[in-house]
């Protein structure tokens, strides 16, 4: 990405020109002034014209966001269905797997999303069991693991691709290779993956996947995407129903034959102009250099980081992402992010209720976190490492 490019990218973001330097694009990342007036026309025109009046219009938008997220997926759009958040998209789609037995497992990586963790706990009342697939000697989910904990009472094979809690990538396409070869369910949570790093759903072998609208695609708050795999939609009976979900037809209620079987008649068309806005976007630079230009701005942060003592990094893996994790020696996550703010510099901090399973085995209590995006420059960095740096001192 240009110098030329990187600026025209930013001046086109209000965030940018606020004096705000933003490092906590995994948390929410800065929309553009063009996805702000597509959300803001689409509320014009149902204040004008009526809001149901206006929802023929906004339905339009929505199927070109759907149309979106499937290229940037490399999916068909009718396997698309959007959701309020992450969580609400992955919980629904656990639930409509049906009902859990004694003796059925659940397997998941050790760096599993505290709130996937969560919907479990009905499946577990049920008599079902999570458990955990050992990692490698670098921290990452084993597949061969994997593969040594398969047999017939295995249900559900789930993966948090990016961790929330550092710059770990998983192996979710060699997760995914086990998951198919055994005819298992396999789904990720691809949150802090979709619009930052390239996701190809087909190479991936995945069931399931999930991803929020507000990190790296830069889209609105209460928006997010699910992508289900056509031949696997079947599988799945959703418990919440609408006349949009499963319409009437002379044989009765009958559930949709695409994944809007997982959608309502009552959304917000604001926010999904907004979340469409932002998916083209996002295919318009290519998320192949948006990858490029992350692993440039966390490479320099890292090194950067690395050379102020009292600082520890808890990357795991051999490849890392854009999130990077770490402490500082005598300060609490939770208020240096705290104090960082005051300068007008945004982090992230996450205790152990996000990724509790990998937190409890490092002996983690919270940790900061930076997580970059296309839009940061030098000059933010340099303002990040001079103030961490003097309150080191």
């Amino acid at each position: 990405m240009s110098p030329l490019e990187l600026q025209r990218l930013r001046d086109e973001t209000p965030g940018c020109q606020s004096g705000i330097v933003h490092f906590n694009h995994a948390g929410a990342s800065l929309p553009s002034q063009a996805t702000l007036d597509a959300i803001v026309d689409q509320l014009q025109r149902e204040a004008r014209d009526g809001p149901m009046e206006a929802g023929e219009h906004g339905a339009v938008l929505v199927e070109k966001a759907r149309r979106a997220a499937g290229q940037l997926l490399n999916a068909p759009a009718s396997s698309i269905a959007f959701t309020s958040s992450g969580s609400t998209a992955w919980s629904m789609a656990f639930q409509a797997l049906g009902q859990w037995r004694p003796g059925d497992r659940i397997l998941v990586g050790r760096h599993e999303w505290g709130g996937n963790l969560a919907s479990m706990e009905w499946a577990v009342k049920a008599g079902g069991r999570v458990e955990v697939i050992p990692c490698d000697e670098t921290g990452a989910v084993c597949p061969k693991a994997l593969a040594s904990m398969i047999d017939a009472n295995v249900k559900l094979i789930d993966l948090t691709w990016l961790p929330a809690n550092g710059g770990l990538i998983n192996p979710a396409e060699a997760i995914g290779e086990v998951a198919r070869r055994h005819g298992i369910a396999y789904f990720i949570d691809a949150g802090q993956a979709v619009g930052q790093l390239p996701v190809d759903v087909q190479a991936l072998h995945c069931d399931v996947l999930k991803s929020a609208g507000r990190k790296h695609l830069r889209g609105p708050r209460g928006t997010a995407l699910m992508y289900v795999r056509p031949e696997f939609l079947h599988h799945l009976n959703p418990a919440q129903r609408d006349v949009l979900s499963a319409p009437w037809t002379t044989e009765g209620y009958e559930l949709r034959d695409d994944a809007r079987r997982f959608e309502t008649s009552e959304v917000s068309f604001a926010l999904l102009a907004g979340l469409g806005n932002a998916l083209q976007e996002v295919n318009r630079l290519g998320v192949e250099r948006t990858w490029e230009r992350v692993l440039q701005v966390s490479q320099r942060i890292r090194e950067a980081l690395r050379e102020i003592p009292g600082i520890t990094l808890h990357d795991l893996g051999t490849a890392h992402s854009g999130l990077i994790a770490f402490n500082l020696a005598g300060w609490d996550a939770f208020e240096l992010k705290r104090r960082l703010g005051l300068q007008r510099i945004n982090i992230g901090a996450n205790g152990v209720a996000y990724t509790p399973l990998d937190m409890q085995a490092r002996g983690l209590a919270s940790i900061a976190r930076l997580s970059v995006s296309p839009l940061n420059n030098d000059h933010d960095i340099d303002l990040l490492i001079a103030a961490l740096t003097a309150l080191r001192n």
